[in-house]
């Protein structure tokens, strides 16, 4: 019997830009072959031109925007609305704003278009795909946004939703993956409306305390996982600039050490997944 064709998907590492020893990491495993797609932070202090020709000639990998509107960072456009301290509102208030509809739509859809544009002139072309830093591309106001600078300035890109193929129950212990699953099938209706490509799945999140496994929790985002899926990652080095920026330090060190390590292949192929 002929051996089954291993199904493709995307293995993406989130947050390129936020800071030297993330981006060291993640060029790292794209050219060990350990990664085939990174987002990037166009608004962060370490998207560089050093930093971004580094990655062109880092290896063969989809790079996408990681759309980034919450604190600490700044937008890129002046006179964006509403701000805490001349910077982006945290997570929880962005996202109650959102759901309550309060957010600026124009100033919005100006900073959603800005930093595709700074993707694409630093880049010199559009991205290959569209997620958000913190899922915030999910968000209502701001999906919408999202979507309608997509068909216009990367008619090409697919956007992340973050619909999972694993049962609900089988995820209540892991309340952020069930909200931004919730929130994802907005975004998948809408884009295929609008003829906008997603992929077909998408795995990854977990809660992230400090003593999270991420080489005991890995192979469980592969089981079942259909060709197009994405997974998320969040590899890194710890650097002062990072523990400056967010609070995901040491976990970063543990993906990085599991993806750069021996168990990674053996577990996509015990899955018949490849990154190829």
């Amino acid at each position: 019997m002929a051996e089954k064709a291993p199904r493709h998907f995307w293995l993406c590492a989130d947050d390129y830009g936020i800071a030297p020893g993330v981006n060291a990491a993640i060029r790292d495993l794209v050219g060990r072959g350990r990664l085939n797609a990174t987002s990037v932070m166009v608004v962060a202090p370490s998207f560089t031109p050093d930093e971004i020709g580094a990655l062109k000639n880092a290896g063969r990998v989809a790079v996408g925007l990681h759309l980034t509107l919450t604190a600490p960072f700044k937008p890129l456009v002046a006179g964006f609305t509403p701000l805490a301290r001349g910077a982006f509102h945290p997570l929880p208030t962005n996202l109650r704003l959102a759901l309550l509809r309060q957010l600026n739509r124009a100033a919005l859809a100006r900073e959603v278009d800005a930093q595709i544009t700074a993707f694409t002139q630093a880049f010199q072309r559009p991205p290959d795909f569209i997620d958000g830093h913190q899922h915030v591309h999910l968000f209502p106001q701001i999906r919408e946004a999202v979507l309608d600078a997509a068909r216009r300035l990367a008619p090409g890109a697919w956007v992340r939703q973050c619909v999972s193929d694993a049962p609900w129950y089988a995820r209540l212990d892991d309340p952020k993956g069930l909200l931004i699953d919730v929130l994802s099938r907005a975004v998948r209706r809408r884009a295929s409306e609008l003829g906008i490509k997603t992929n077909s799945a998408f795995a990854g999140t977990y809660t992230y305390r400090p003593d999270a496994d991420f080489a005991r929790l890995f192979p469980g985002f592969l089981v079942g996982l259909p060709a197009g899926s994405l997974v998320m990652c969040h590899p890194g080095h710890v650097d002062d600039e990072l523990k400056r920026l967010d609070p995901l330090t040491t976990v970063r060190e543990r993906e990085y050490a599991y993806l750069s390590g021996d168990a990674f292949p053996k577990a996509l192929k015990a899955h018949d997944l490849t990154l190829n």
